[in-house]
């Protein structure tokens, strides 16, 4: 698998992309010296395989070591919180406490007895800690006394015992890698030995274990001397934490365009691998790195629901607190060729679904429960095909998975290791108005609950006021006024009161409030926007539903039915109000040519239908007094800003 890595540092953020390909690495793209090349054109070939993002003040603090104070022992869960300096408390269940000389209880290893967590360790007492998973939602940070210090290929453990070998690594390499660590004096701890250390030597751990020593001493000489709660010592930045983690002879190059982060790994690379110094390139060009390599379009690409299969079929990735649910669908692939069968088609979608899940959950890092629900499958044999190629899959991604087999549903579950947010998480936030649950009460519901409250409202409001102005959004607002508004006349006739309607579509659809109470004449003075005879600059919106010649103009839902606007739909034009209604105006048009401006309309030609309120509502229009309400001027600005003359006055 050939593989690049792009890393991308602006003022706010650094980026880190994978980028995979089949095939093998190329003895060129190692040998070229590229430290300083002004060109570096994305490769044919390649995908997104993996996004890392890190913010400044927000950065992953898994790896760091921290002083810290038990707050609270609770012997009922096994666990102790403590107080490491963050907003959250800490958890440190019992599996994740070391004593040196104590034998420790572990829970669901067969073992029982062992000293109690309650024995262990003690409100009030100081103790050193390190963040294993980043805090997650309401849940603080996850904690472990087994302190680890990453190299490049090795982990050391100063606490730990014997030397482990990456699992990931070839059986023949594992056993060489045992040979050339055998014998290191590793000071009483432990160690691991990464995947990045396939090919090193005895002499590149040697050389390794001298730098993690001084690093443990100077870890002890801050533990001496911070007190708790306290940071004493913290993980490198993201760019140098994922070179360090993953670049290898498999990588063809980095690509890097900032010149002091450029700067940074060069540096590391030449202390601990100076064989990859040269893969390491700064990018120069003017075009952003991440998108002339086809980076930002995945990114985006984040937030959908909906992930297209080549064939026509689909994912659909739906988000859950507990799990994350995968949904495979065939969508429009119907099969190939006159044979098809349904069998082969169900096979040939769950197949690529297969390989596309694993491809999500490594690109949205996706953690915790996964439930991915399969076309159900008749035979046994392709149910086994579909779930090998999902397990061989699985084996690029570097997050520890466990897979479960197809139930009898058609269902896998399987389980991935959650230790940081996703880039999903980091570049989004909960919606405010469905407070991340997707969905919100439609118009025609808020409506239903706000008669209701209108009901209420006029039992306990004094019989002088025969009129209410109430504001809502407009959306809700046409459910009243529509349909010849048959919901306000019956709410008016069971009431015995008058209800005016103001309000903006920048208001939310949950918006409710009473601006005023009082006689029919003087809401109906305050809530009706037009007289007969203003002049106003409309923007027409679309043509009349039942004469072509008309347009409609609408005014924070207030309709204006413009006799002869027909042809000048999209424009804003000045009409002059012929009659107006609680709900909806009749207008002519002023300033169309005369070859277009229809004669003079009687209020009935230009009537509005009867889905905006056409019949007489009972306002009576008079002659305007160009005084308090009006005149061109005042009409024109009320039109062109969208706000309702209600709420001026």
């Amino acid at each position: 698998m050939k593989k690049q890595l792009l890393v991308s540092v602006d003022r706010g953020e650094t980026r880190v992309a994978l980028l995979e390909a089949s095939g093998n690495p190329s003895a060129a793209g190692a040998a070229k010296p590229a430290s300083r090349s002004k060109k570096s054109d994305a490769a044919d070939g390649y995908r997104v395989a993996e996004l890392y993002f890190e913010r400044r003040g927000a950065r992953s603090i898994v790896g760091n070591i921290y002083k810290g104070k038990v707050d609270n022992v609770l012997a009922g869960l096994e666990a102790a919180f403590v107080d490491i300096g963050l907003d959250k408390n800490g958890f440190l269940h019992v599996d994740e406490i070391v004593v040196p000389g104590v034998d420790v209880g572990r829970r669901g290893r067969g073992k029982e007895g062992g000293s109690k967590i309650t024995e262990l360790i003690k409100p009030g007492q100081e103790i050193v800690v390190q963040v294993v998973k980043d805090p997650l939602k309401s849940k603080g940070a996850r904690l472990s006394m087994e302190l680890t210090i990453a190299g490049r290929y090795m982990v050391y453990a100063p606490m730990g015992e014997g030397v482990g070998v990456s699992r990931r690594l070839e059986d023949r390499e594992r056993e060489r890698l045992r040979r050339e660590t055998k014998g290191l004096d590793l000071r009483g701890g432990g160690a691991i030995i990464r995947t990045a250390a396939s090919g090193a030597t005895r002499q590149d751990f040697e050389r390794e274990l001298q730098y993690l020593f001084k690093l443990h001493e100077v870890l002890l000489k801050r533990v001496e001397e911070t007190p708790a709660p306290g940071l004493v010592f913290q993980e490198a930045d993201l760019s140098v934490r994922v070179v360090r983690d993953i670049f290898s002879e498999h990588f063809e190059r980095a690509i890097v365009d900032d010149p002091k982060q450029h700067q940074r790994l060069v540096s590391f690379f030449t202390r601990t691998a100076p064989e990859l110094v040269d893969r390491v390139e700064l990018y120069e060009e003017k075009a952003s790195l991440f998108a002339a390599h086809g980076v930002d379009k995945v990114i985006d690409g984040l937030m959908t629901r909906r992930v297209d299969l080549p064939s026509g079929g689909y994912l659909i990735i739906d988000y859950a607190e507990a799990l994350t649910v995968i949904d495979v669908n065939s969508g429009s692939f119907i099969g190939r060729g006159k044979g098809a069968r349904l069998e082969d088609t169900i096979t040939t979608t769950n197949l690529e679904a297969a390989e596309e899940v694993v491809n999500q959950l490594r690109l949205r890092d996706i953690g915790g429960i996964i439930v991915i629900d399969f076309i159900d499958m008749a035979r046994a044999r392709n149910r086994d095909a579909v779930l090998k190629t999902l397990r061989k899959t699985l084996d690029e991604d570097r997050t520890k998975t466990f897979t479960a087999e197809i139930s009898k549903l058609g269902l896998v579950e399987m389980t991935r290791q959650n230790v940081t947010e996703g880039v999903r998480e980091i570049i989004s936030r909960p919606c405010p108005t469905c407070n991340g649950d997707g969905v919100i009460k439609s118009e025609e519901t808020i409506a239903i609950e706000f008669e209701r409250r209108l009901r209420v409202i006029t039992k306990k409001a004094p019989k002088k006021h025969e009129a209410f102005l109430v504001q809502m959004n407009p959306r809700v607002s046409a459910i009243f006024t529509g349909s010849a508004k048959r919901v306000l006349h019956a709410l008016e006739e069971e009431t015995g009161r008058r209800f005016h309607f103001t309000g903006t579509e920048g208001l939310p659809l949950d918006h409710f409030d009473i601006l005023m109470e009082g006689s029919r004449d003087e809401v109906m003075e305050r809530a009706v926007p037009f007289r007969e005879g203003d002049e106003v600059l409309v923007q027409i919106v679309e043509p009349h539903m039942y004469d072509v010649d008309d347009a409609v103009a609408k005014i924070d839902g207030y309709i204006i039915s413009v006799a002869g606007g027909g042809r000048f739909v999209g424009a804003k034009r000045l009409v002059r109000i012929d009659h107006a209604g609680r709900t909806s105006a009749t207008a002519t048009m002023l300033d169309a040519p005369e070859e277009t401006t229809p004669p003079a309309a009687a209020p009935a030609a230009a009537a509005p239908s009867a889905e905006d309120g056409a019949e007489d509502d009972g306002v009576e229009s008079t002659t305007r007094r160009r005084g308090r309400r009006g005149g061109r001027r005042r009409s024109r600005a009320t039109a062109e800003s969208g706000a309702t003359p209600a709420s001026e006055s």
